[in-house]
């Protein structure tokens, strides 16, 4: 072949080249991605974390029902429902699963190694065994952790005592079915008690059936004050918590700001809905060819303390006027 026949055929080649890349990206721009959101608690529960995820989605061009649909899985706060959802997904081969919480990523993550999985979220992903490091994740799972370190759940006892002074004897909720309560959590949570000189009470409460239970014990050690530093199921049923506290005369402490306007007491955490849209951001990368492996874990950067009044009333509690200054919402 001459030097003007191999030219000649080498422009051809790169013509077709081009021909080809642009009919592979023809092809995925028309392709329709499936996404797995695996839920622990119920939707109305994360609502308006939902739509903050979606709302993120739509602006990065992800519109479900058009380039994009969405398999929802709930397991309606029963942790225990995880695995077989997870399964689920998997059988349907769905491009990412999302995970908000601890507990659901753990079931997607045992449930998968090859599909990518955004979790949302969880307390301490590193220490649940979801990832290598927040640096470096290491394996199919990435996304968003829910505390900047276990040091807020310390945080909040602080806030709990500065609005009521005077506690000493503090309960705290746990569900030890649920994975995502990480045992460094526990141990931040006693070294701020030992500081601020408070006794804790160990409860726990697997779902509502135990409530009732749980808070007789609280009773009977004559707690002063609840602590509920997360769990999916005491989100979804925040409002039979709300009104046992209320009940028994047990200024709370969530996790969850809906926890307060379902008639807690007061929450300080990271700003949720923050967190799910930039859960979108990592659903948008992945399914533009990023793997999880390379993208570093999210840390919260947006925090709020939200106390209702309402309550504080119920409970003959005066919240001090500079922790209502210092509160992102006041519901009256």
């Amino acid at each position: 072949m001459n030097r003007r026949n191999a030219a000649f055929a080498l422009l051809l080649g790169l013509l077709g080249f081009g021909v080809a890349s642009r009919a592979a990206e023809a092809q995925r721009a028309g392709k329709v991605y499936r996404i797995g959101y695996l839920s622990t608690p119920t939707r109305e529960s994360v609502e308006h974390g939902l739509q903050a995820f979606l709302r993120k989605l739509r602006e990065l061009g992800w519109v479900e029902g058009q380039n994009l649909v969405i398999e929802y899985r709930w397991a309606e706060g029963n942790v225990e429902r995880l695995p077989d959802l997870a399964a689920e997904l998997v059988r349907l081969k769905v491009d990412v699963i999302v995970a908000p919480a601890g507990s659901a990523a753990l079931a997607a993550k045992n449930a998968t190694s090859s599909i990518p999985i955004v979790m949302i979220a969880p307390n301490d992903p590193v220490e649940m065994g979801l990832v290598a490091s927040l640096r470096r994740p290491g394996g199919n799972v990435t996304g968003t952790t829910f505390t900047p370190g276990p040091e807020i759940f310390g945080k909040q006892l602080q806030i709990l005592k500065e609005a009521i002074p005077h506690v000493s004897r503090v309960a705290i909720l746990s569900n030890p079915a649920d994975p995502s309560f990480a045992l460094q959590v526990m141990r931040e949570v006693e070294a701020a008690a030992r500081s601020l000189r408070i006794r804790l009470q160990h409860v726990e409460a697997r779902g509502p059936e135990e409530f009732d239970s749980a808070f007789a014990a609280m009773a009977r050690e004559r707690a002063e004050a609840l602590l509920v530093p997360g769990g999916s199921t005491f989100l979804v049923h925040r409002t039979r918590l709300a009104e046992l506290a209320v009940k028994g005369r047990l200024p709370t402490m969530y996790s969850f700001r809906e926890s307060v306007s379902a008639g807690g007491l007061m929450a300080y955490s990271v700003n949720v809905s923050d967190l799910t849209g930039h859960a979108a951001v990592y659903v948008h990368k992945i399914l533009r060819g990023a793997k999880p492996a390379d993208l570093p874990v999210e840390q919260p950067t947006k925090f709020e303390l939200v106390i209702n009044l309402k309550t504080a009333k119920a409970l003959g509690i005066t919240i001090p006027q500079s922790l209502l200054l210092r509160a992102d919402e006041v519901i009256q």
